[in-house]
């Protein structure tokens, strides 16, 4: 009984402030770091805030002075490194009132000291949890491959309405300190209220977060690129999909 209660205790989140680093590798060729204060841990995970957008199924480095019996590894060194899977993410309480504060609040479980192989290769791929391995305090991983999110949308992906027309709209990158370092006036070549194509000249990898602007619309909207390829006519196109809200087409249909 003493090591069930021991157990439970493990489990509990205790609030702590303590200072993180968080790394992110949005693509290939592209990586931003941030330093945070965690919301709360437990040996299992930590929440924490961010002004870079992420989502769920990304990985991430945190490095913090976690105290040493909430570890599971290198409980000799000042700072824990451990890799993180994002399983929630949800609007800051207090984004709206303080620009260019916290965005958004995280939810991350740790899944151990090294990445996936398959992470190494392919920095965008994103992964959902597959076993708990208690003795160890960490999650193990399988990818969240593209055909099975298509399948688990269902009917709802496969009726929904696209519309293919041209909207204006800016198309913004961000530098590693969170800065637009491109921007890019275009149209799209189809639209949803999950995502859209747009022509580009931007070269910008599968992964990247960008922000999708129409003034005509007055709406302003996060997406992550899915895919950057060239259509029958030798055009460019990137694939985005919107990750923290749906794009409305009232007054597009």
């Amino acid at each position: 009984m003493a090591y069930e209660g021991k157990s439970r205790r493990l489990r509990e989140r205790v609030k702590l402030t303590l200072p993180v680093r968080v790394e992110c590798r949005e693509s290939a060729d592209f990586r931003w770091t941030e330093v945070s204060r965690l919301l709360d841990v437990t040996p299992f995970g930590a929440g924490f805030t961010l002004t870079r957008q992420t989502e769920v199924g990304r990985l991430l480095l945190l490095t913090m002075p976690m105290p040493r019996q909430l570890r599971s590894f290198d409980h000799a060194e000042d700072q824990y490194k451990v890799w993180a899977l994002v399983r929630n993410v949800r609007p800051h309480r207090g984004a709206s009132a303080r620009p260019g504060g916290p965005r958004i609040e995280v939810g991350v479980a740790f899944v151990g000291k090294r990445p996936p192989a398959s992470y190494e290769q392919d920095p965008s791929l994103r992964y959902d949890i597959r076993t708990l391995a208690p003795e160890g305090n960490s999650y193990a991983l399988i990818e969240w491959s593209a055909p099975a999110q298509e399948a688990g949308a269902g009917a709802e992906r496969a009726m929904e309405t696209r519309l293919s027309m041209p909207v204006d709209v800016v198309v913004e990158a961000f530098d590693e300190r969170g800065v637009v370092q491109e921007r890019e006036q275009t149209v799209t070549e189809n639209i949803s209220r999950h995502g859209a194509s747009v022509w580009t000249t931007l070269e910008l990898g599968r992964g990247r977060f960008v922000r999708l602007t129409s003034v005509a619309q007055r709406v302003s909207i996060t997406a992550v690129v899915r895919a950057r390829r060239a259509g029958p006519d030798g055009v460019m196109r990137l694939h985005l999909e919107f990750v923290d809200r749906e794009w409305p087409l009232e007054g597009l249909e």
